[in-house]
């Protein structure tokens, strides 16, 4: 008998060991577009700083197509270990549930981590458009909606929802182009084959700067601290256009709960520390507030903008492409 319970106790000692050791090899963030695009930028500041906190290397790995489904279909199928974690959007984690057939459950099959930084669209065209102003782009989309083209990350893409969102405000109707994420798209852009994206603020910000595209408006109530100089929609002539795309961290269901603790605290502590700010801040993006920053303040908006989105989207049509 005394045999046992020294066994038993062993085994608990070891578990509980095991478990304080998280982690202890690199962990895998999976994102749902082509390097170089706004979601792999966000993930690769924040992998860099948790790094620090937890001890080991974060690998970011692109996988790109069906609007970023099948990225999240592969983070959710890794096994529940904290070692393979879901990087997503309002595209990804929301809209798509709504467009696609997907072999998973947004909702049940994905553990919350954390809410991360997001950022308003930027209306933004080639420079070779004649139009200078919002009101000016929007009376030459009317004028040529026969031929006039929009760059997406696909259908249900942040890119996507915000040309409908755009449509529905001004009866405009959009040619969209879908690519695999908005950072080959926004090459297109400069190179002027497509005439338009409302692209994250993220991912246009230094071709804007630099005068490689010519930027309209911000879909926020503000305007934007890294860019004051572009006015916002309202500002620009188009009340009520107003879109933030939000960002976050999953992990597979049944991942233990310490491991997702670990990850929501080193999350939180990168988006605290000064240096990351300013990184965030010069691209576009807000720090969520901190009482939103736990997992269950994931878990309660991931659901409220489902609830909110689908019926949205179900109703302009979106297929996939």
């Amino acid at each position: 008998m005394r045999l046992l319970f020294a066994l038993i106790a062993s085994l608990a000692a070891a578990t509980g060991a095991a478990a304080q050791t998280y982690p202890n090899k690199s962990i895998t963030i999976i994102v749902p577009f082509a390097a170089g695009g706004p979601s792999d930028a966000l993930a690769r500041i924040m992998g860099e700083h948790m790094k620090g906190t937890l001890g080991q290397s974060f690998v970011v790995e692109n996988v790109t197509g069906a609007a970023g489904s099948i990225a999240v279909g592969r983070a959710v199928r890794s096994a529940p270990d904290g070692y393979t974690i879901s990087f997503g959007h309002l595209g990804t984690h929301v809209a798509n549930g709504a467009i696609y057939t997907l072999p998973y459950d947004l909702l049940a099959d994905l553990e919350p981590v954390v809410l991360l930084p997001s950022n308003p669209m930027v209306v933004v065209s080639k420079n070779a458009l004649p139009a200078k102003t919002l009101k000016e782009l929007l009376a030459w989309l009317k004028a040529n909606q026969d031929k006039a083209t929009a760059g997406t990350a696909g259908a249900g893409s942040g890119s996507h929802l915000a040309g409908v969102y755009l449509q529905s405000l001004t009866g405009l109707k959009l040619q969209y182009v879908p690519y695999r994420g908005t950072a080959p798209a926004l090459t297109d852009l400069v190179g002027g084959q497509i005439d338009i994206i409302v692209d994250q603020a993220s991912n246009s910000m230094q071709q804007i700067r630099s005068g490689g595209i010519r930027a309209y408006a911000i879909t926020d109530t503000k305007r934007l601290k890294a860019a004051p100089e572009i006015p916002t929609a309202e500002e620009a002539g188009l009340p009520g256009f107003h879109m933030t795309l939000w960002n976050g961290l999953w992990a597979p269901k049944g991942t233990p709960k310490d491991a997702i603790a670990r990850l929501n605290t080193a999350a939180v502590a990168a988006m605290a520390d000064p240096a990351v700010q300013k990184r965030l801040n010069d691209l576009g993006l807000e720090v969520p507030a901190r009482e939103q920053q736990t997992p269950q303040a994931l878990g309660v908006w991931h659901k409220a903008e489902i609830d909110k989105w689908w019926p949205i989207v179900k109703k302009a049509g979106i297929k996939p492409e």
